[in-house]
């Protein structure tokens, strides 16, 4: 005789019980989108998210305070519009998905006296709504689908590099933010100083390590797998490891400690900071743009940002992504949407022109970030900044030591550029290496794309011709009368 749940036979035997069900589905709609939001933005560990937070500073203060200070962008409407992107984003995502600057228009402001903001959103807005236009119409999918795994680890290793080699620059060199230029060799001693900046990279080093492994990238064998476990259980328990584990517990948040160490240090230098600070938002208003505006925005900013966006903040940002949370589900269309969006609707109020990036990314995941309540902080301390002090945050950001935010930088880098030690074979790995030489002597992901591309298919090809190496039918053909 079979057993029934009595819950289960009322159901089937009462009709009402159907139509109640749908009923309360229909109304628990915007509960179960609450629930989701309040899932992606759950704590995994209150001081690792928070640590993780930091993770992305690197980038993002020096290209949004050189511009405050050289071209006059609005830096409280920037910190609120890029906050509220970022709490947005980590309720959508339940992931630390960064939000930055777009580098190449940046760098065309940064370098072009001409290049005003204006000009600035308007590249901003052109970018923005052409990704959203992929983004809808499923092409960034697509695109996604039809780029090779090789390609996409060569842009994400010279964007790594590339960080890298900034971020040591600016520990090695004084620097001119607003002007994008060293001045001379950084002092040993001081306030900002070499030592300064290596006992901050050491610590990091000490406190975390070279990071976690991640399943999706470093896939050994199960039998390796298993025999690490057994051994690990055979090994007895020392007071040193349970000593370890105690600490690992408190989650040392070094690059949130780091940071607050280069605020204090920014208020040591110049103490009269406090009286710099005018409390407020800063002004809002609609950015007026001509059509020479629209013209250099789109000649000299959104076509040479666009590549950049593509690559970098949807294909490269979606497989990190895939990476380093294989659990959750991620599209390029998705990410090409929301970044389409944020700049639409942002630019026009004189926001930075933002994006995703797979610098961010990694950078926050290196130092702790494992869920939206990472970047949910950074945005609700962006947002807060933005309406409490507004624009005259330049004036502390100004005197923040540059060779701290280069060892942020660095470690953001080197973490993004990790992430290409899966390629196995050796084809995968001389295209990758093409991709990235290319990328980092041109300055250019697209020029880099365009050549891994080109020698991806000419391999391709290669093996579709013959399994031989053509040497080798050569000295074969050589050989033969």
């Amino acid at each position: 005789m079979e057993y029934q749940n009595p819950q289960t036979q009322s159901q089937i035997q009462t009709p009402q019980n159907a139509s109640s069900s749908e009923e309360h589905t229909t109304l628990s709609l915007p509960s179960k989108v609450l629930h989701q939001v309040r899932t992606n933005l759950l704590f995994k560990s209150k001081w690792a998210e928070l640590n993780g937070a930091m993770g992305d500073l690197g980038t993002y203060i020096p290209i949004v305070l050189a511009l405050t200070l050289s071209r006059d962008l609005n830096l409280g409407t920037t910190l609120i519009f890029t906050g509220v992107y970022n709490i947005i984003t980590g309720a959508i995502y339940g992931v630390p998905m960064p939000v930055q600057p777009m580098k190449a228009i940046a760098a065309v402001a940064l370098s072009n006296p001409d290049f005003g903001v204006p000009e600035i959103m308007a590249a901003g807005i052109l970018t923005g709504g052409t990704l959203f236009a992929l983004g809808v119409t499923g092409l960034m999918q697509l695109v996604y689908r039809l780029i090779p795994l090789s390609v996409v680890r060569g842009i994400q290793l010279a964007q790594g590099l590339s960080f890298a080699l900034t971020a040591v620059r600016y520990v090695r060199n004084v620097q001119d933010l607003p002007k994008s230029k060293s001045t001379g060799i950084r002092p040993w001693l001081g306030l900002d100083g070499l030592v300064l900046a290596i006992v901050c990279a050491g610590f990091i080093v000490v406190v975390n390590g070279a990071g976690e492994e991640h399943s999706s990238i470093e896939n050994p064998d199960n039998n390796n797998r298993d025999e690490d476990k057994e051994s690990e259980r055979e090994r007895p328990i020392s007071r040193f490891d349970r000593l370890k584990e105690k600490i690992a517990l408190f989650s040392i948040p070094s690059a949130f400690l780091v940071f607050v160490l280069g605020v204090v240090l920014a208020f040591v230098r110049k103490p009269k900071l406090v009286h710099d600070i005018a409390f407020g938002p800063s002004p809002m208003e609609v950015v007026r743009i001509s059509r020479r505006a629209w013209r250099d925005g789109f000649v000299k900013g959104a076509i040479p940002q666009l590549p950049l966006s593509i690559l970098n903040s949807v294909i490269a940002v979606c497989k990190l992504s895939s990476d380093l949370f294989p659990e959750r589900d991620f599209t390029a269309t998705s990410l090409s949407v929301t970044v389409g969006l944020m700049n639409v609707v942002g630019c026009w109020f004189g926001a930075m022109p933002s994006c995703h990036g797979a610098g961010g990314l990694a950078g926050q995941y290196k130092f702790g970030g494992r869920s939206g309540a990472c970047v949910a902080i950074l945005g609700a301390c962006k947002t807060a900044l933005g309406l409490v002090v507004g624009t005259s945050l330049a004036a502390v950001l100004s005197r923040f030591p540059v060779g701290v935010l280069g060892v942020l930088l660095l470690f953001a880098g080197i973490e993004l550029a990790m992430t290409s030690r899966d390629m196995r074979s050796k084809d995968d790995s001389f295209v990758m290496l093409v991709c990235t030489a290319v990328s980092l002597v041109g300055s250019s992901a697209a020029l880099g794309f365009v050549c891994g591309m080109v020698v991806y298919g000419l391999l391709r090809v290669r093996k579709l011709g013959s399994e031989k190496p053509c040497s080798a039918m050569w000295m074969h053909g050589s050989g033969t009368p």
